[in-house]
C-alpha cells in the first residue's frame, strides 16, 4: 500500500463511519487538528502513540500504523492546482505573494518564514454577510545568513 491508498482509505472509513476531522483528531492526542488532519492526509507524521491512536479508531493495521510514523514526500499537488479551494490558495500567492515577501523583508530582514517550524489554525469567524474563514499562521523566521 503506498501513502496515497492509505490517506484514500482513511478518508473512505473517516465517510463510512461519518466522522469528522475534528473528531478523528480528539482522538489521536492533544495536537493541532490541522496538522493531524495533513497527516492524515499523507503530508505529516505521527508519533508512535498518535498513530496507534489512529489505527484504534480507524481499524489501521500493523504496516499502515508503521507508514503513519514515516517521513512522507509531501507537496504532491500539481504545479497549478485545478480543485477550486486549494486553486484559491495558489491565487492568493499569485496575487498577494511579492507583497507578503516585501513586508516580510521590511520587518524582519533578508530571510524567510519557515514551514517547519509552524503553526496553523481555520476558524469560522461569524459575518452578517456569510461567514468567513479565518486562518491564522506563524512561522518562526529564519534568516538567511552570509557565508
Amino acid at each position: 500500500m503506498t501513502r496515497i491508498e492509505l490517506s484514500e482509505k482513511i478518508a473512505e472509513i473517516k465517510r463510512r463511519k461519518k466522522l469528522t476531522w475534528k473528531e478523528i483528531a480528539a482522538q489521536i492526542g492533544p495536537g493541532s487538528p490541522v496538522y493531524y488532519t495533513a497527516a492524515l492526509h499523507g503530508q505529516m507524521k505521527l508519533s508512535k502513540t498518535e498513530a496507534e491512536n489512529a489505527a484504534r479508531l480507524l481499524g489501521l493495521d500493523e504496516d499502515e500504523t508503521l507508514m503513519l510514523q514515516e517521513a512522507p514526500y509531501r507537496g504532491a499537488l500539481p504545479a497549478v492546482p485545478t480543485d477550486p479551494t486549494i486553486y484559491r490558495f495558489y491565487e492568493l500567492l499569485q496575487v498577494y505573494g511579492t507583497t507578503w515577501k516585501a513586508l516580510i523583508h521590511e520587518e524582519f530582514g533578508d530571510g524567510i518564514m519557515s514551514a517547519i517550524d509552524f503553526d496553523v489554525s481555520l476558524d469560522r469567524q461569524p459575518d452578517e454577510n456569510g461567514d468567513r474563514v479565518r486562518l491564522t499562521m506563524s512561522g518562526k523566521f529564519l534568516p538567511y545568513k552570509q557565508y
